[in-house]
């Protein structure tokens, strides 16, 4: 099942999106936590000038 889950995001529009891990301190805890996104490929810079 890996192999044809990967296949489809390479056909077609899958390689116009990227996801993409931003790490950010919480300020209640002080702790890192990491914020997961799926987005397309021209607003990755976007995501992380946030």
């Amino acid at each position: 099942m890996a192999k044809k889950a990967v296949a489809s995001l390479q056909t077609g529009e899958g390689r116009a999106y990227a996801k993409v891990i931003k790490m950010v301190k919480s300020p209640k805890t002080g702790a890192y936590i990491f914020k997961e996104e799926i987005v397309h490929n021209d607003e990755v810079k976007a995501f992380f000038a946030k």
